[in-house]
């Protein structure tokens, strides 16, 4: 791409990453590597590979010079120059080529997963944490409280987990759809709802109850602290059709009074939809779906509502293949509205540095 020196270097600024989660702190052998790359998340058929696919091309091509090694080399050649490293220097490596200044985790406590803190310190960057409200209720669940004791926990825990991050999240689309009630449920809906899960709490939540009531917990907190609640949406679980943005739109036009930023995530195929309740509602944020549709979401979302995060997690190619491919993608959008004349050099740096750190720099208030 032939772009004027002060969009390239614009492009090259360090960016905040807004949606990733952590990366596997230990040496992994290839049939665990290539799982963490898949999308399914599961072991590729007898006879393949997820080396023959889009990321796993990206892998040898873009990840492999940061190891010292020459582009495209064999899928062996890349793990057993992966395991000569060993797993801290590949992180290490990997996640300051990313060229990130913070990165805002959806953090949990496993074992063999980089925390907020060790990823920071690992890519040379500030860290901190987005709170999975479920995996509250789920903690919660599991001591084994009263219904009222439970219920009361719930409120108290979410806001103490606020005061040491920048923001929450919520699976709702994966666990029961987002065609869920919009108002609050009542006190004896959810009195009912929590006996039935306290009978058993060692399940994933998917009560449409509970989840609603956790979510109006977390709008309450949000509204006093000024935090925004991350979506993830689109084409995820077991019921890809109930990940549509729009499906709450109800719910989105009740926080409106309330002035909680909703940030929509892993939007696509629905990203059109994202874009139309950005656009339409003061309070909605597009988080980037994949580069393959960002030129179409520029033409779509008031550039100020539009934030990037690489979707990083498992391992830490996915990060810097995410910062990556934005740098790249939103070249190649910005050499076509240059060439064009839509775009000046100096909207192209401002655009860039909006989506690229700006947005998210007022959004969590960093």
């Amino acid at each position: 791409m032939n772009l004027p020196d002060q969009v390239a270097e614009a492009l090259l600024a360090p960016l905040v990453d807004q949606h990733c989660r952590g990366v596997r702190r230990d040496d992994l052998v290839r049939s665990a590597f290539e799982t963490l790359i898949a999308a399914s998340g599961t072991p590729a058929p007898p006879g393949t590979t997820h080396f023959d696919s889009p990321i796993g091309m990206a892998v040898r091509r873009w990840c492999a010079p940061v190891l010292g090694l020459e582009p495209h080399v064999p899928p062996a050649v890349y793990l057993a120059r992966r395991l000569e490293l060993g797993a801290a220097e590949v992180n290490r490596l990997l996640l300051r080529a990313a060229g990130v200044v913070a990165f805002l985790m959806d953090g949990g406590d496993e074992q063999d997963v980089l925390s907020v803190a060790e990823t920071g310190r690992l890519g040379g960057a500030a860290a901190d944490e987005i709170v999975r409200l479920e995996r509250i209720e789920e903690e919660i669940a599991a001591d084994g409280l009263p219904s009222l004791d439970y219920l009361d926990r719930l409120a108290h825990e979410v806001g103490v987990r606020a005061s040491r991050c920048v923001g929450f999240s919520s699976v709702v689309a994966y666990r029961c759809g987002l065609d869920f009630e919009p108002g609050r449920p009542s006190r004896g809906l959810l009195l009912a709802a929590a006996g039935r899960r306290l009978a058993d709490p060692k399940q994933p939540l998917t009560d449409p109850v509970l989840l609603r009531h956790l979510l109006w917990i977390a709008v309450d907190v949000a509204r006093e602290r000024a935090l925004p609640i991350q979506f993830p949406c689109g084409n995820g679980g077991d019921r890809p059709h109930r990940g549509d943005p729009a499906l709450m739109t109800a719910f989105i036009q009740a926080l409106l009074p309330l002035s909680v930023p909703v940030i929509l995530l892993d939007c696509y195929p629905f990203h059109r939809q994202a874009a139309h309740l950005a656009a339409a509602f003061p309070h909605v944020y597009v988080g980037e779906a994949t580069t393959a549709v960002l030129g179409e979401l520029l033409e779509l979302v008031p550039f100020h509502k539009l934030l990037f995060g690489s979707g990083g997690a498992g391992v830490a190619e996915t990060c810097f293949l995410g910062a990556h491919n934005h740098r790249r993608g939103l070249g190649r959008v910005i050499a076509d509205r240059l060439e064009s004349g839509d775009w000046s050099a100096a909207d192209a740096v401002r655009v860039a540095h909006m989506l690229g750190s700006a947005n998210a720099r007022r959004i969590y208030r960093l």
